[in-house]
């Protein structure tokens, strides 16, 4: 576990690059705010979370119960997932736009159509799009091709 990264994670990495090429400017892990966000876009007021599929309980393939201790990791993973929806809820409530990024989402074969997603919902002061696990039933649902 103390070999775990919470910071400068690749996905957070490949985010943070994304934005700054496409002109926004942002503060990394604000600890004044509710579950320190990876990412803050203070002129758009909006957070952004990078999760891990198996830290935060994505609900695709690359999520598996562990075999082993068992007790221990449905502790663990529950309680982040609580811990999430907590802060996500305290963000809204100070008037944040949130946005939660999956890192499955930012792999080769959708990385750009999600990268180009989170340009647009930040650009077009979406609010509070919560998840972005499927990329695109959300260009879908907000009509953008």
């Amino acid at each position: 576990m103390s070999r775990i990264c919470n910071k400068n994670t690749k996905p957070e990495v490949t985010v943070r690059k994304f934005l700054f090429s496409q002109g926004f400017r942002y503060r990394k892990n604000v600890a004044s705010l509710p579950g320190k966000p990876d990412i803050v876009l203070p002129k758009y007021k909006t957070v952004i979370f990078v999760n891990g599929c198996f830290w935060h309980m994505h609900n695709c393939g690359r999520f598996v119960w562990p075999s082993t201790n068992t007790d221990y990791w449905h502790n663990k993973i529950l309680g982040n997932v609580e811990r999430d929806k907590k802060n996500i809820n305290q963000l809204q409530e100070l008037g944040w736009n949130t946005i939660v990024v999956w890192e499955c989402e930012l792999k080769k074969d959708k990385a750009e159509e999600t990268l180009s997603l989170l340009s647009y919902l930040i650009k077009n002061n979406i609010k509070n799009v919560l998840i972005l696990g499927y990329t695109k039933d959300i260009f879908n649902l907000l009509n953008i091709s």
